[in-house]
């Protein structure tokens, strides 16, 4: 069983930024994909970025060019860099990871996710 904890949500004002991680209590989370998506009230989840376990990424539109998946091994960790957010980017946002190690969007091909964390940005 994987655990995943995000944190590094909160407020922040439109333009700023946020780094959210993701620790996971496995030290074979090298061999995961991880992900993170975003979630508001009445919609559902939606894709943000994902990591390969060989660390080829991929990004939702919405934030190409703001957001920065990036993880350590080592520390097996996962981290989401948001710059220049702006209110449509807050959310409650997931971590998951897949023991496939290959890049998926769909959250249903994600075995483990994290509790998520709240951002929100002020306009």
């Amino acid at each position: 069983q994987v655990h995943l904890v995000e944190s590094g949500g909160g407020l922040v004002q439109a333009g700023g930024s946020l780094r959210l991680s993701c620790a996971a209590n496995r030290p074979t989370l090298s061999n995961y994909a991880m992900g993170w998506f975003r979630q508001t009230p009445g919609k559902e989840r939606e894709f943000v970025a994902a990591i390969s376990s060989t660390g080829s990424t991929l990004y939702a539109d919405a934030v190409k060019g703001r957001f920065t998946i990036s993880r350590n091994d080592a520390k097996d960790t996962v981290y989401l860099q948001m710059d220049s957010l702006s209110p449509e980017d807050a959310a409650v946002y997931y971590c998951a990871a897949d023991r496939g190690g290959y890049i998926v969007v769909a959250p249903g091909r994600y075995d483990y996710w994290g509790q998520g964390t709240q951002v929100t940005v002020s306009s």
